[in-house]
């Protein structure tokens, strides 16, 4: 979601910030603003626009120590006035990524104090909070511990002051930031890629980290106040890996590197002539086997990865298996089984409900815990006992699209694993599994090659303004997911019913205005499916089918089919969902949205 930028150097860092929001633009904002230290006083710019906006205010901006930050509003409108950074009396500026629950009582106390709020965010009461320690005598450094001490909620925070030029000030709770270390310089950022220009040497703070940085070093003390030592890691993420290139869009780069992104992922697991647990962590030969049940928590595209992965658990693994919305999870009273592996996913590891859901499942008493996740030193992994890493490298737009596909084989890869320690995988079927992973890239890119196809297709999606996608059994959550796409990027509403439910409810909708898109893989249930469509026909509904290259489906008036390469048996879920992404992008295109960042959404929603 929000992004923070922040440096301290002998050079302007002006062109560092505004580079480093550039580079966060991805993760969804509504304001962008940056304050730099500019002759013992705070020099502020904000704007509504985009970073470009700010960009071309900031000419004439120089300084050498400066925080920046971009914001998805939570509380308070979009507005220049609740952009960040926030400054109190013109002393103390901080940027602020997270929620603080405590800011009403807080704002509440300072205003009897005297201050003044110009905004309504719940950030102010931070700016504040530090400026009435420090203006009491305290070091900067101690006047922002003080201030974390009154505060309820989360947050990664950068803190400045007018008259203290040499020092940045930073911290995390329930947010991520990280440093990063240069040669007479450092900064900190909510996300690595904000930092690739100038460095690719970073630290990841941990939960409670208080940080003092200064142009020569940094002191880190963690949520005891000791002094900690955090090891300074390489970034394996290039610079020219989250650049554009030859591609439109960052959405359609992400969806051509699929082939590439599922390889990597699979690059260990399938090296090898059988299937070890210990591509999930040195624990996991032992943690697997004491589990017998599933319990997978996830959020939006993620959750539609465990809809899929539940099928393949109980049909080849054997295993029962529960999927749980995150951000439902902790809110109901449930039966927890202490036997259960809870399988956390998550593209970014720092999805504030799937942390929350996870932290619940262990006050219930859940001990087993398996992170499936793309970047190796998210909050997820490092709170989870096992962990496998999709190796998807950056993702920059908004909807997912290459970690999805990632995620369905890092569960695929889960599901042979528990099968084989079970004894339900033997070695003829293991070998078989191992060889339809092998050839999935190549398989994903034969599908690729439909996109021209597509494209043309997308064309008759131009003045729609609803759609309907089927699917059956574990094609189900593909039709979800891309009806997610298609609403995310392209702003038509769009829904997903398993086919066998259009008689119960779903039918009323149907009619030459409304399409409807169905999966239709050659599989056990294709005749039922089959069924179902006849069902829109009769009722005048226009379909777009995309059906396996041995399915006997024709075209007809109103029937348009989109034939896929090859039928990839439990792997079809991973080939189904290409086209429909691209289908989304297309249209996308013809509705002239902004497909990398739509309206209202964040990439890395790290707030509740």
């Amino acid at each position: 979601m929000c992004g923070i930028v922040g440096a301290i150097a002998e050079r302007n860092v002006v062109p560092i910030l505004l580079e480093g929001l550039r580079r966060l633009e991805y993760r969804g904002y509504d304001s962008a603003g940056l304050v730099v230290v500019e002759e013992a006083r705070l020099k502020r710019l904000r704007s509504t626009g985009r970073v470009a906006e700010l960009m071309q205010i900031s000419a004439n901006t120089e300084g050498s120590l400066g925080i920046a930050h971009t914001r998805w509003a939570t509380h308070g409108i979009p507005s220049e006035r609740n952009a960040h950074p926030h400054i109190s009396r013109n002393l103390i500026a901080v940027v602020h990524n997270g929620i603080i629950e405590n800011y009403e009582s807080l704002r509440a106390r300072l205003v009897k104090a005297g201050y003044e709020f110009s905004s309504d965010t719940d950030t102010e009461v931070i700016a504040h909070l530090v400026h009435s320690h420090y203006a009491g005598g305290m070091p900067l450094m101690k006047a922002v511990q003080s201030s974390l001490t009154e505060l309820v909620g989360a947050y990664a925070i950068g803190v400045i002051a007018a008259d203290n030029p040499d020092q940045l000030v930073c911290a995390r709770r329930g947010s991520p930031l990280l440093l990063g270390v240069g040669i007479g310089e450092n900064f900190i950022a909510s996300d690595v890629s904000a930092l690739l220009p100038v460095t690719n040497k970073v630290i990841y703070l941990e939960e409670g980290d208080l940080v003092e940085i200064s142009r020569e070093g940094y002191l880190v003390y963690d949520a005891e106040g000791k002094e900690a030592a955090r090891p300074v890691q390489t970034s394996e993420i290039s610079n020219e890996s989250v650049q554009l290139g030859n591609y439109r869009h960052y959405m359609q780069k992400e969806i051509h590197e699929q082939p590439e992104a599922i390889a990597n992922t699979l690059e260990t697991a399938c090296n090898s002539h059988s299937i070890m647990p210990g591509i999930f962590g040195a624990e996991a030969d032992s943690c697997l086997a004491k589990v017998d049940g599933i319990l997978i928590l996830a959020c939006g595209t993620s959750y539609h990865a465990g809809m899929v992965a539940r099928y393949w658990l109980e049909e080849i693994a054997g295993m029962h298996c529960t999927v749980e919305i995150a951000s439902e999870y902790r809110y109901r009273k449930s039966v927890p089984n202490p036997n259960a592996l809870v399988v956390v996913l998550s593209q970014s590891g720092e999805t504030a409900d799937t942390q929350a859901a996870l932290s619940h499942a262990k006050l219930l008493g859940h001990v087993h815990t398996l992170a499936i996740c793309n970047v190796p030193e998210s909050a997820l992994v490092r709170q989870s006992k096992l962990r496998f890493l999709t190796r998807a490298g950056p993702e920059i737009g908004v909807a997912s699209t290459k970690a999805f596909t990632t995620q369905l084989v890092a569960m695929f890869l889960l599901t042979l694993v528990l099968a084989k320690q079970r004894n339900r995988l033997n070695a003829e079927s293991e070998q078989q599994h191992l060889h339809a992973l092998r050839h999935l890239p190549a398989a994903v890119q034969k599908v690729l090659d439909l996109e021209p196809k597509i494209a043309k297709l997308a064309e008759r999606f131009a003045s729609k303004h609803h759609a309907l996608f089927l699917g059956r059994g574990m094609h189900y959550p593909i039709a979800l997911e891309g009806a997610l796409k298609l609403k995310e990027i392209s702003y038509i509403h769009a829904e997903a019913y398993p086919a066998g439910e259009l008689k119960h409810g779903p039918l009323a909708l149907v009619d030459k205005e409304m399409p409807v898109i169905s999966v239709a893989p050659n599989d056990a249930l294709l005749e039922k499916l089959k069924s179902n469509l006849h069902e829109v026909r009769a009722r005048g509904g226009e379909l777009y089918v995309f059906a396996d290259a041995d399915t006997h489906m024709n075209e007809e008036d109103g029937v348009h089919i989109m034939r896929m390469p090859e039928h990839a048996g439990y792997l079809s879920p991973v080939l189904h969902t290409i086209p429909l992404q691209l289908l989304a992008y297309y249209v996308a295109l013809q509705k002239g949205t902004d497909v990398d960042k739509p309206r209202n959404l964040a990439k890395s929603v790290t707030v509740e």
